[in-house]
């Protein structure tokens, strides 16, 4: 899973969605006057029509950092780091004014007068304009917080990958901690409104959220995320600046961040939790059939209803349950398909027993695929990465695995970030599968590679669209067979059993959100399908509930990409370079899959004019 604000934070646009990992917060918009100002700076008249349009573009991307500071963060755009989003009525309200604006201004270029790659550009550009627009008729804003995202996850983030070079650095840290407070309380008033109007999570999802709030204020400031950086200074800082700017740390966190992170816990414990609807469906909230068609376009970037993935997912269900069963057969195990899962949960040598441990074997994965790499991708990325436990904090109620893109800009490496809560629900068997998707050939290849796409503008850079880079995750996990993974038949079975957790995606999301599943349906249906264990199952589960369409990406995106490669396999034959394809295939970074198979198309038939041609000169 990539750590990415776009399901976390309401009505941000896919670039700003994609910088962050979780959930939920909105910031200071680009001030009306400026942002005219900058509308009537646009080239007009006589104009080429690239120039308008890179001219949009930079505008746009402007936009984007200056009204999300979050996001500006992650990507290094330092001139807004003391500011967070602005979540009022008001600062909203100017944003969508600012986005109708700039999409009217998109319609009025001529896209027939541009380049193929500069009306690519226009395309994702308008795209996108227009599907957030599209998204205002919904009242996502008044979800900004559940367990799974929310400021409560997103904020220790952000504080934690701005720069800590030096005493202005931390200076900086400061004064964006004094107008936190405003952000809770904004964030606070959307929940009372959204409570008002039975907008809000299902209840049952929403056990662990105030434990989340109070971990971030325990009474030794020195433990809390939210000064972790004030206690891991560099030394170019002296002594007595250390602690000076830890006294202002401790004394703001005090009289400032704890007591509205308290009162924020305690509205939820009191008012929201207990009022909160009781319905797990997302389609019964108000205008729910056509939100959650919404989502589904947005996630999957396709026109795919919910009964038509439904029925795919179980088609793949059943594939891949066969091929689980051949597994078993050629073990001779001595029990049927519920059995050997149950063996796989609970027989102690498929865990670690201790974090340290747990946290070496996937360093060990990930420098073992990393030498295995350059067979499959003729082009891979300079920026490193790292694996790194996932919070304390956090851990409970997170999924088994995510990944945080680093920066080049910020100078801050990716992170393939693990769990280690509760090691028994870690299995081994499940860890080579894992880091393929969230590290290398998955996430962070493909991230960082178009990250350093120089050629393309940083709204293409640094856009992420989730059924790409989470199909591309998944797709990447059947290459573990082609880099030396997967010996034994139970990491085999655990590549099985992650490919059958993303089809089992397509089944429950929609069985629970469109045909009337209950909770305890969906956590049978997996469990019976799947090696899992059930604190994961559960805390997936939960996940869908919260984030309606955001999993059925996965496999959707994957189907689609395998389709495509076997499609040039079988134009290509003897010819079909591997190397080639992969390169092609991420070359454009992230991008719808309408887009993606149109490109691959245009590539496979250049692939074979190319073939023909030698055949003749032959």
């Amino acid at each position: 899973m990539l750590f990415s604000l776009k399901s976390k934070l309401p009505g941000l646009p896919t670039i700003a969605a994609s910088l962050l990992m979780v959930c939920a917060s909105f910031s200071q918009a680009m001030e009306q006057q400026a942002f005219e100002q900058a509308m009537d700076g646009l080239p007009k008249g006589k104009a080429s029509v690239a120039s308008r349009l890179k001219a949009l573009q930079d505008l746009r991307y402007r936009w984007i950092m200056e009204s999300y500071p979050e996001a500006a963060t992650f990507e290094g755009y330092r001139a807004v780091e003391r500011n967070w989003s602005d979540v009022s009525a008001a600062g909203m309200a100017r944003r969508k004014a600012q986005t109708r604006t700039l999409l009217t201004f998109s319609r009025q270029l001529d896209k027939g007068k541009l380049t193929p790659e500069q009306q690519l550009d226009y395309q994702l550009l308008y795209q996108d304009l227009l599907l957030e627009v599209k998204g205002f008729q919904f009242p996502q804003h008044l979800l900004p917080i559940n367990h799974m995202s929310g400021i409560q996850r997103n904020i220790p983030s952000v504080l934690g990958a701005m720069a800590q070079a030096n005493f202005e650095d931390y200076q900086t840290i400061l004064a964006r901690l004094e107008k936190l407070p405003t952000l809770v309380q904004q964030t606070q008033e959307l929940m009372t409104t959204g409570l008002k109007q039975k907008l809000t999570p299902p209840q049952i999802t929403l056990r662990d959220l105030p434990a989340q709030l109070r971990a971030l204020i325990p009474s030794d400031a020195k433990q809390s995320p939210l000064l972790k950086t004030f206690y891991q200074m560099p030394t170019s800082i002296s002594a007595a600046e250390q602690a000076a700017l830890q006294r202002r740390a401790e004394t703001l966190y005090r009289k400032a961040l704890v007591p509205v992170w308290r009162e924020l816990a305690e509205f939820i414990e009191r008012q929201y939790i207990p009022g909160a609807v009781t319905d797990t469906a997302f389609t019964n909230m108000p205008d729910g059939m056509r939100w959650y068609a919404h989502r589904i376009r947005n996630e999957t970037t396709t026109s795919l209803s919910a009964e038509e993935i439904h029925q795919l997912g179980l088609i793949e269900v059943e594939r891949i349950r066969k091929e689980m069963e051949s597994i078993i057969r050629k073990m001779e195990f001595d029990g049927d398909f519920k059995a050997f899962t149950e063996f796989l949960r609970t027989d102690p040598r498929f865990y670690h027993s201790s974090k340290q441990e747990l946290m070496a074997h996937y360093r060990d994965i990930a420098k073992r695929i990393d030498g295995e790499l350059p067979q499959l991708f003729g082009l891979l990325p300079r920026l490193p990465y790292g694996v790194k436990q996932i919070p304390s904090y956090a851990e409970k109620s997170q999924t088994t695995a995510y990944y945080m893109p680093g920066s080049i800009e910020a100078g801050r490496a990716g992170v393939f970030f693990a769990n280690t809560y509760n090691l028994n629900s870690r299995p081994i068997w499940e860890m080579e599968a894992l880091t393929v998707h969230e590290a290398m050939p998955g996430h962070h290849l493909q991230i960082a590679l178009a990250q350093e796409q120089s050629n393309l503008h940083p709204l293409r850079r640094y856009n992420h669209y989730t059924a790409f880079v989470e199909g591309w995750g998944l797709y990447s996990e059947s290459l573990g067979y082609d880099l030396g993974l997967y010996r034994d038949p139970y990491s085999e079975f655990g590549a099985l059993t992650f490919d059958m957790w993303r089809a089992v995606r397509l089944v429950v999301d929609t069985g629970m959100h469109q045909l009337g599943w209950t909770r305890q349906q969906a956590i049978d249906y997996f469990a019976a399908n799947s090696a899992k264990p059930l604190h994961d199952i559960t805390v997936e589960i939960d996940r869908y509930l919260v984030w309606p369409g955001q999993a059925l990406a996965y496999k959707i995106g994957q189907l689609r990409i395998k389709e495509l490669r076997q499609r040039a396999e079988k134009a290509l034959g003897s010819k079909f370079d591997i190397r080639a394809f992969h390169d092609q295939l991420l070359g454009a970074g992230s991008v719808p899959l309408t887009v993606l198979e149109a490109r691959m198309n245009q590539w496979l038939k250049s692939q074979e004019q190319a073939l023909a041609k030698q055949w003749v000169a032959s």
